[in-house]
């Protein structure tokens, strides 16, 4: 059904409605899609940083990233990931000025097998933000959900204050370890979920309510719910608004620029879709999983096992671009003279 003109300038607009119901996050480093959108939070991942960092615009913070690595001085090596941890909190600093709540910065997804190297990278990552005069209650530090990445996020958790949002989760066996380690908020994938379907089924379109991705958050918000685990869940990476609006009423959703413009230009009745008082109506049974039942768990879920590997190793392999760029920027100019 249509909309008159008039009535369409009355109704405020998907993304106005759905602030309503659901947290809405920005999943940029672009700062200008920041002031545009406003969202409460913001994420971002090595791939958005390695994007920003090339950008004209940031080119000041790359070089007080370079010229902080520099300055703490060691091998050409230790420079380099010093001046990579700089840039990720001078983009998050710089984030912070721009929204009132927290901003995501993601550990090094090569260390998405290491617990201790993933608390040790973390706790560095909050003392570089400490530095800089930020709280940690302003940063969730993103981690891999191996079981690793979660056993590491319990004990940031538990013992340090340090928030972590769990990223990269695609099985229902991340979500209940994610739980039971008492992490602030969980990143479950909805988007390349339905890649995988599409890439691997017979079928090829989905509606929304069908969407192999938006079935699975949905079964991780009603366990949640049901459960009274006090875990945020927080939907990421989506291909279309249909995904985003079939999600309403959930704790958060973190989308892109190009979907927050789309939301902002359409002008249709939203109408929550989780509620908590339906999570706790549903009949999912609670379970519990130590490390051998959640890797068999996890390993049954082929999509999970396949999507999970290939986002670390594309994370990784950003993260390979961004030190080699910044490589080049710290020592080649200096080959130079």
């Amino acid at each position: 059904m249509s909309v008159s003109p008039v009535k369409r300038q009355k109704m405020e607009s998907a993304l106005d409605q759905l602030k309503h119901y659901t947290t809405v996050v920005a999943d940029t480093g672009d700062f200008n899609a920041i002031d545009e959108y406003k969202p409460l939070d913001a994420t971002t991942n090595p791939s958005l940083i390695l994007a920003a960092a090339q950008m004209p615009v940031y080119q000041k913070l790359v070089d007080d990233a370079v010229a902080f690595g520099k300055k703490l001085g060691g091998s050409e090596e230790e420079q380099i990931k010093n001046a990579s941890d700089k840039l990720f909190v001078l983009f998050g600093a710089e984030i912070l000025k721009r929204i009132p709540g927290r901003v995501s910065t993601e550990v090094d997804a090569r260390l998405s097998f290491d617990k201790e190297g993933m608390i040790q990278r973390a706790r560095r990552l909050i003392d570089l933000y400490k530095e800089a005069g930020i709280g940690k209650d302003r940063i969730l530090i993103k981690l891999s959900s191996t079981w690793e990445g979660i056993q590491a996020g319990k004990v940031l958790e538990a013992e340090y204050g340090i928030h972590c949002n769990m990223t990269l989760l695609f099985s229902f066996a991340q979500a209940v370890a994610c739980a039971e380690a008492g992490v602030t908020l969980i990143s479950p994938f909805v988007g390349r979920i339905l890649d995988w379907y599409v890439a691997n089924g017979d079928k090829k379109t989905y509606e929304p309510s069908e969407d192999p991705g938006v079935k699975s958050v949905t079964k991780i918000y009603n366990y949640y719910k049901k459960f009274g685990y006090k875990t945020i869940v927080m939907g990421a990476s989506f291909r279309n608004t249909g995904e985003i609006k079939a999600l309403t009423g959930c704790d958060y959703l973190t989308i892109s620029p190009k979907l927050l413009a789309e939301l902002s230009k359409e002008h249709i009745k939203l109408t929550p879709t989780l509620s908590v008082k339906e999570a706790q109506a549903c009949d999912l049974e609670k379970i519990h999983l130590d490390e051998k039942a959640f890797r068999w768990r996890h390993n049954e879920d082929q999509m999970a096992v396949e999507k999970l590997s290939d986002g670390i190793r594309k994370f990784a392999a950003d993260a390979v671009k961004l030190e080699r760029m910044l490589k080049e920027r710290m020592f080649s100019a200096e080959n130079g003279k």
